[in-house]
């Protein structure tokens, strides 16, 4: 059983990421296939041909970093997972969970002027990131009051 109340991830940015870094990838290993074809003047080796392939494989791994994002809600606080990292915010931290006017995804507002990017809400999500904000307020709502008590 899980701790957690909602689990948010983006619609949308994943099947970009998996269909770019499929192609980031297909076209390295045909390039590095095809290097030594024809004669251009320069003598490339096999090392060069699986050196370009496992560059692709490296950017299509970077580029697979954008299908990461993810927003756990539950008892103990917020988990956002942007890229890279996996921050736990307690309630007690939480200012609020915005989504400012012309922004590309929502943010967890922190004391002092600060916030959290939230990458798990994005904005070309429309309706599903409308869907995921209510959700995320509500449950705002219900633990904020449970903690200011």
């Amino acid at each position: 059983m899980s701790d957690w109340d909602a689990e948010i991830r983006p619609h949308l940015t994943p099947y970009f990421a998996y269909g770019a870094a499929v192609i980031i990838l297909a076209a390295h290993i045909t390039v590095g296939a095809l290097l030594k074809i024809a004669s251009t003047g320069v003598i490339f080796q096999t090392a060069d041909q699986i050196a370009i392939a496992l560059l692709g494989v490296v950017i299509a791994c970077v580029v697979l970093l954008f299908a990461r994002p993810r927003l756990r809600v539950g008892p103990s606080g917020l988990s956002v997972r942007n890229l890279v990292n996996d921050k736990l915010i307690p309630w007690a931290d939480v200012v609020d969970v915005s989504f400012p006017r012309g922004a590309r995804w929502a943010r967890v507002d922190l004391p002092d002027d600060e916030y959290v990017p939230v990458l798990a809400i994005q904005a070309v999500d429309k309706g599903r990131a409308v869907a995921a904000m209510d959700r995320v307020r509500e449950l705002l709502e219900r633990y904020k009051g449970v903690n200011s008590r």
